[in-house]
């Protein structure tokens, strides 16, 4: 039987992705959130500065590199209280047998992860 994943576990695959990501370009995490809902998912350092990186699961068909301007701005203007950088991470994932269907636990997936972008 096929396990659809729930948005948690979507969410948690995102910040898997984008974790991974985050050590790749030389992040150093204080501190890592994994709810959904609270945000940032991670506060981390790079070059002394201080960066709220906020991940978000986007299904398909929305696109990635869309996002909430306002929600975004309200989590800005929190960080400015820090002197911190605010990055959004949008991580689509899709079924890779058909799009249309959900991605489960037994299944293949596509991510569409265009990277961090400043906000």
């Amino acid at each position: 039987m096929k396990n659809i994943l729930s948005a948690q576990q979507l969410h948690n695959l995102a910040m898997n992705i984008v974790g991974k990501d985050l050590e790749d370009q030389g992040y150093e995490f204080l501190a890592v959130n994994s709810q959904l809902k609270k945000d940032p998912q991670f506060v981390a350092l790079k070059n002394k500065k201080l960066h709220f990186v906020i991940v978000q699961v986007i299904s398909y068909p929305d696109d990635p590199n869309f996002f909430d301007v306002v929600f975004l701005e309200t989590i800005k203007q929190h960080a400015l209280k820090f002197k911190a950088k605010t990055f959004y991470a949008p991580v689509g994932l899709a079924n890779a047998l058909d799009y249309e269907l959900p991605v489960t636990s037994d299944s293949n997936y596509v991510v569409n992860y265009p990277g961090i972008k400043e906000v």
